[in-house]
């Protein structure tokens, strides 16, 4: 019959224990030198290798090897292996609860060990003892006879009485860092002959959550198919799980505030067969990461993550500040602790996702919207006129207004062009605009700064959406250019490989300039 891993390999000896340095060195040092305590309780989270260690201690008490114990290999080791020493008694303390099954045990007690040095009570998730059965276990806890050992564990240690608590040598089991049930998972898999990439053991060690039963189980569960190489694709197949560019693209739909496309592509995430309420509590990781990646320099071994995947965290984290970061993180473990009771998480899930997409900037913070402008047909002929005439007017005006009292009609030479260190200002821009709305970082991030003229100053964008974004921001970057260099001018956007304005064919440029002087919408006949 097939044994689960988690069984097949549970440690024997001392040095097998995983993560629990600081407890394996206080029992061997107390078993080197005689100095056993009387009762022990073992407390942690599940998996952490309590009741593995209550055995090997047994061993230790009562192996007959001359060096180092427990040997694991003399007849006493071994036949606490396999459950016959009967020196060795394990009970579970959630089926036995009752006052009858303690006083039992304290008839029990009163015999000398049968084949062993000491004879072993391991007393499995005594928390659930009832208080008749704690009341009739303390004077035998207190004072056993001196060739009896009780070992206690729980996951729950608070729900013990504290006189129990009192008479016990209390150590706690900590969890197992990932890092370690990766190495030992990994181990496993070369004694098996299966190839496991070191990207798919970092996922089931992150989901053991520091568990090594529940690492054993999740591994067990990815090589049971047959295979001989497990893939992370088929970790997160098995676990029922999205992928790292899932939520990366998802998190750039509310970025850029597009809660219909992300209704969309959950819908296409959740038909897979992805679990609602496991979705959620991984895209909340990722906001996790977002945060760590923003502030860590170096994250890789913190996220157990590529370095490829880091790269595209810190992409993505660059166009957030913590304000959005802290408002995912809040937004979705509302709607995590309210699923718990649902009948329908999906559709928490679905508001969750139109409330972030759709709360990124604060009403305080939009611009008013300015007056709609006239819409007028002008042939293009009447165009070209009107465009020839405007510099004109102009000239004319400055030339006016540049007349000294009591001198000719000598024209004033205008003043050079003001030269601009474009990626300075454009940084300077974005800083101040940061303080009022902080999705202006995904702008930053995907934007740049390309040409100022003396009426215009135009930026290129990386792709249609932040082109978009832009555009529907117009006034506000306008406001913020006119502070930086003194002087009102126009916004031109274009997406990158595309040219200025100027590089458009002559009607369509002559359209624009009319546009943007005469705040006109134009149609070309």
């Amino acid at each position: 019959m097939y044994t689960a891993l988690y069984r097949a390999y549970r440690p024997e000896v001392f040095d097998e224990i995983l993560g629990q340095g600081h407890i394996v060195k206080i029992l061997k040092n107390q078993i080197a030198t005689d100095s056993v305590s009387h009762a022990y309780l073992f407390c942690g989270t599940r998996g952490t290798g309590k009741t593995t260690t209550a055995r090997i201690l047994a061993k230790g008490v009562n192996c007959t090897s001359e060096g180092e114990r427990p040997c694991g290999t003399c007849a006493n080791c071994r036949a606490i292996k396999e459950g016959s020493f009967m020196d060795v008694v394990e009970i579970d303390a959630a089926s036995n609860n009752g006052v009858e099954n303690i006083r039992e045990l304290r008839e029990s007690v009163k015999y000398p060990p049968a084949a062993g040095r000491k004879k072993v009570y391991i007393v499995d998730e005594v928390h659930m003892l009832s208080t008749g059965a704690f009341n009739a276990l303390l004077k035998t806890l207190e004072e056993p006879p001196e060739n009896v050992m009780f070992i206690l564990a729980t996951t729950e240690p608070q729900k013990l009485p504290a006189t129990i608590l009192s008479r016990c040598m209390r150590l706690d089991f900590k969890r197992v860092p990932e890092e370690l049930l990766a190495k030992g998972m990994q181990q496993i898999c070369v004694q098996k002959g299966i190839e496991v990439s070191q990207g798919a053991l970092r996922l089931i060690a992150a989901h053991a959550d520091g568990s090594v039963r529940d690492g054993l189980s999740i591994l067990d569960q990815c090589i049971s198919g047959g295979q001989k190489i497990v893939e992370r694709e088929d970790v997160l197949e098995f676990l029922g799980t999205a992928g790292e560019e899932v939520f990366l693209e998802l998190t750039d739909k509310i970025i850029l505030q597009q809660p219909s496309e992300g209704i969309l592509l959950l819908d296409h995430i959740l038909a897979d067969g992805k679990d609602v309420r496991q979705f959620m509590k991984d895209w909340l990781s990722h906001y996790r990461n977002l945060l760590i990646t923003k502030f860590i320099k170096r994250p890789e071994d913190m996220l157990g993550l590529s370095s490829e995947n880091v790269q595209r965290l810190r992409k993505q984290s660059d166009s957030l500040d913590l304000v959005e970061i802290n408002h995912a993180i809040i937004e979705l473990s509302r709607t995590m602790s309210e699923a718990k009771w649902s009948t329908q998480p999906r559709i928490l899930l679905e508001l969750c996702i139109v409330k972030m997409a759709t709360d990124l900037i604060e009403p305080a913070n939009i611009p008013a919207r300015t007056a709609p402008v006239r819409k007028q047909k002008i042939p293009v002929q009447e165009l070209a006129a009107v465009s020839e005439a405007e510099p004109l007017r102009e000239e004319k005006r400055e030339s006016s207004l540049g007349k000294a009292p009591g001198k000719g009609s000598e024209k004033k030479a205008p003043a050079p062009e003001k030269s601009y260190d474009y990626d300075s200002l454009w940084h300077a821009v974005f800083e101040e605009a940061e303080t009022s709305r902080g999705s202006f970082n995904l702008i930053r991030s995907g934007t740049k700064l390309t040409e100022i003229t003396d009426e215009t100053f135009t930026i290129t964008a990386s792709n249609t959406a932040l082109k978009e974004y832009a555009e529907n921001n117009r006034q506000v970057l306008e406001d913020l250019m006119e502070k930086h260099t003194g002087k009102r001018r126009g916004m031109n956007c274009v997406l990158e490989g595309e040219g200025c304005m100027r590089d458009t064919p002559g009607a369509e440029r002559i359209a624009q300039e009319a546009e943007r002087k005469f705040s006109l919408n134009i149609e070309i006949e």
